[in-house]
């Protein structure tokens, strides 16, 4: 069995997990599910996996690694042997040790890592960089991706260790930075203009239930800036005002302008 497992909260990790999800299937004549964890009561259950199964994981990168609050689950996960591939997307900027990070817990979970690969999605502090990605360009090479990681399941060309992926350990510092200066976001939440109509719709996005039902412009738990909440508003009434977060982004949109290509390592 395929099983697609994902945290995606602005939908670009999923795109790319799916995609890839279904080449293989397709290729290998194999059942495919959707796991995606990215709301909090998918993330209750630890997912257990079979000998035999191939699990596709894939997270975004926040600050070049694993986002810190996902790490306690993932390492909940039981691989029982199955064969693993970390993918990571990020937005434009570098994936840094993510994709390394995510290949270590997947082995210590007990999934073989047989492939990996660091895509690009648009970025989820801003609608300029990476505008629209993965695209029809980046989703090619994740189908050519998977055709290649199912053809070494195909011939039995499963290494005895781990993927080689770039990366170090130990890992980079999560603190990010912008223009060579430390800038530490602290807890903030989005505002909320008077465009809101109170639909509701950021509140089923929100991967970690911050966001009030009963008033959306209040807020508990933990915000993680994924932004998801202000991406999908359909009135455009949601937005971060804080120093930090405005002077991150800023520093994306003017220096992270080129176009990132897709890396993979088989």
């Amino acid at each position: 069995m395929i099983h697609a497992v994902c945290f995606s909260p602005t939908g670009t990790t999923k795109k790319v997990v799916m995609t890839m999800a279904e080449e293989i299937a397709q290729v290998l004549g194999l059942r495919q599910v959707t796991r995606d964890i990215t709301l909090p009561d998918k993330r209750v259950v630890p997912l257990g996996f079979s000998t035999g199964d191939i699990v596709i994981l894939g997270v975004p990168v926040y600050a070049g690694r694993v986002p810190a609050f996902l790490v306690p689950y993932l390492k909940s996960l039981k691989g029982n042997g199955a064969i693993g591939l970390p993918i990571v997307v990020y937005g434009n900027r570098d994936y840094d040790d993510a994709l390394i990070e995510l290949r270590d817990m997947m082995e210590q979970a007990g999934l073989h890592t047989l492939a990996a690969g660091a895509f690009i999605g648009e970025h989820s502090y801003s609608r300029i960089v990476a505008a629209d990605r993965p695209d029809a360009a980046d989703l090619a090479i994740v189908r050519t991706f998977g055709r290649q990681a199912a053809a070494k399941v195909v011939q039995g060309d499963v290494p005895a260790g781990p993927v080689s992926v770039k990366g170090q350990y130990p890992y980079r510092s999560m603190i990010p930075k912008s223009n060579d200066e430390t800038a530490v976001i602290q807890p903030v939440y989005p505002k909320v203009t008077d465009a809101c109509t109170d639909c509701g719709i950021c509140v089923g996005v929100c991967p970690n239930g911050c966001i009030s039902l009963e008033d959306i412009r209040s807020h508990t738990g933990d915000c993680i800036k994924c932004c998801a909440c202000v991406k999908i508003c359909p009135v455009g009434a949601r937005y971060f005002d804080d120093t930090h977060f405005l002077k991150i982004k800023s520093f994306l949109e003017k220096a992270c302008i080129r176009r990132a290509e897709p890396e993979m390592f088989l």
